[in-house]
């Protein structure tokens, strides 16, 4: 007699982590860059340099990178840029993390502030969050039937799951390029870009991944004319593109997430050799998780006829998908520009991001609430000060609606600002329309016996033999068929053909004739 057993693949969370960092520092304007009169506009942007995994701790080592464009002193207004980077190390505790697990790490540029000092030096504060995951893959060893020459009676659970099918990092590369319209004038320096992915789809195939979404781009540049005046021009394009991924199905379920690690922009010449073509390489970071749903006859019971069997059995857990879940909600707000800025000619470009603050199983689903952060550049009325930014925090508070949610589930939700759009509607009063979407799958955690081993030996005598040849058995309360059939070794479909059954449903105070099997 022996087990038939199937390896299922779970990813288990071994431990995780979190920690705020805060970082400050006073940075020079370089000599190559003229003086700053009056910032304009900021980015920010961490890269992880390392990690370093020792028992129960992990040191992370970075920096935050930013980049800064301001109006320039003097008579003519200018605008200049320059970037730079504030390192930092942190050691972080983490609780049963051992020498060589793979530990990943997130980052949230929770705040980041840009002050002017003076002309020749800017303040920087920021605060970073850091969250940090050490995910194993174990195999959940289940048996799911049973060779066997003797009688036996064994009962199956069909057991719907999602298991882990890939797991790992890659990269998807965007190149793209843009030529200026054909009235601006030819392009001497860049001042300021702003491109990023937009909405983007990823969807399992064959042996690939495909991924879509739209890029925008925005572009502020010094133009070669006498002048050198500074024009600027914001597009947006679709971009697509495949993965390859060994081992994908169509219909698999994607859990990807991405953030932008890399980015270059360049200048290059158009078919007339005229600097009007932009060109810009994003490198997507990934973290790709790809879950097959599929059912499982968990072999959930066993016991003998002829011969004692006893099983050792342990706990095993298991997801299954109990939904996808999608949902928008609006922002439809006023701006009021603050008296100290200068009054509002156009919008030129705005760029915003969501940041969440909580995610909460409630009565109708999950409620989210958090901020969504908008940078707006425009043009004001002012000529000695031609450009001003307005920054603006909406709160926002959303229900995602998921009935059958419990809090024995787990979720991953992802969220996007889509449909951004910004409009003067009085010298300093401004517009603001977007749209929050959000996505997600949220998994029942199924917590199950499974049978490790059995064992099997010959019955014993004296039990058997005080077990009654003939009797009428009367189903107490939480019993069915098969307990009674387990109890007096007999088979199930012996007890339904004695008692004249079509199922296996008994209640309490039934009577069931017991017919003793001779051995």
């Amino acid at each position: 007699m022996e087990l038939v057993k199937k390896n299922i693949h779970m990813d288990r969370l071994k431990s995780k982590a979190s920690t705020q960092i805060t970082l400050e520092d006073d940075i020079n304007i370089s000599d190559s860059r003229p003086d700053a009169f009056q910032l304009i506009l900021d980015r920010g942007n961490v890269g992880i340099d390392e990690l370093k995994v020792t028992t129960d701790h992990v040191t992370v080592k970075g920096k935050l990178q930013f980049t800064v464009a301001y109006m320039t002193e003097g008579e003519n207004a200018d605008i200049a840029s320059m970037e730079g980077s504030i390192p930092f190390s942190e050691q972080i505790y983490m609780d049963g993390l051992e020498s060589g697990d793979n530990v990943q790490v997130k980052w949230e540029l929770e705040d980041l502030s840009i002050g002017l000092i003076n002309s020749r030096k800017i303040s920087v504060q920021s605060i970073i969050s850091l969250f940090l995951t050490c995910e194993v893959i174990s195999d959940e060893e289940t048996a799911i039937d049973l060779y066997h020459d003797e009688p036996v009676e064994y009962r199956k659970k069909k057991l719907d799951i999602a298991s882990m099918a890939i797991k790992k990092k890659d990269i998807f590369r965007i190149k793209e390029e843009v030529e200026v319209p054909g009235s601006y004038p030819n392009i001497q320096e860049m001042v300021w870009e702003d491109v990023c992915p937009l909405e983007v789809e990823f969807k399992v195939l064959e042996d690939k991944i495909s991924v879509q979404g739209e890029v925008k781009a925005f572009f502020m540049y010094r133009s070669d004319g006498e002048d050198n005046e500074i024009c600027h021009h914001e597009t947006t394009m679709p971009f697509s593109g495949v993965i390859e991924c060994n081992g994908c199905e169509e219909g698999m379920i994607p859990e990807i997430t991405w953030k932008v690690c890399q980015k270059e922009v360049e200048i290059r010449p158009d078919f007339d050799g005229e600097d009007r073509v932009v060109t810009f390489d994003l490198v997507m970071d990934l973290d790709i998780c790809i879950y097959k749903e599929d059912t499982v006859d968990l072999l959930s019971d066993i016991y003998g006829v002829v011969k004692d069997i006893t099983a050792t059995t342990k706990d095993a857990t298991f997801r299954r998908l109990q939904s996808r879940l999608n949902g928008k909600t609006k922002i439809n707000e006023h701006k009021t520009v603050p008296a100290r800025s200068k009054p509002i000619r156009k919008v030129l470009h705005c760029n915003g991001q969501l940041q969440l603050s909580s995610q909460e199983i409630v009565e109708e689903g999950i409620m989210i609430q958090g901020t969504a952060n908008l940078q707006v550049l425009y043009e004001s009325t002012d000529e000695k000060v031609p450009y001003g930014v307005v920054r603006a925090i909406f709160p926002f508070s959303y229900t995602l609606n998921a009935e059958e949610i419990t809090g024995n589930c787990i979720f991953r939700l992802q969220a996007d600002l889509e449909q951004l759009s910004v409009t003067p509607i009085e010298p300093r009063e401004l517009d603001v329309k977007a749209i929050l979407c959000f996505r997600g799958n949220v998994y029942e955690q199924l917590n199950e016996k499974t049978i490790e081993q059995i064992n099997v030996s010959e019955p014993d005598i004296d039990k058997m033999s005080d077990l009654p040849g003939i009797a009428v058995y009367i189903v107490k309360p939480g019993e069915s068929l098969w307990d009674i059939g387990k109890r007096y070794y007999i088979p199930v479909a012996q007890l339904k053909e004695a008692n004249d059954m079509q199922t296996e449903e008994v209640k309490p105070g039934d009577k069931v004739l017991i017919v003793k099997n001779q051995i």
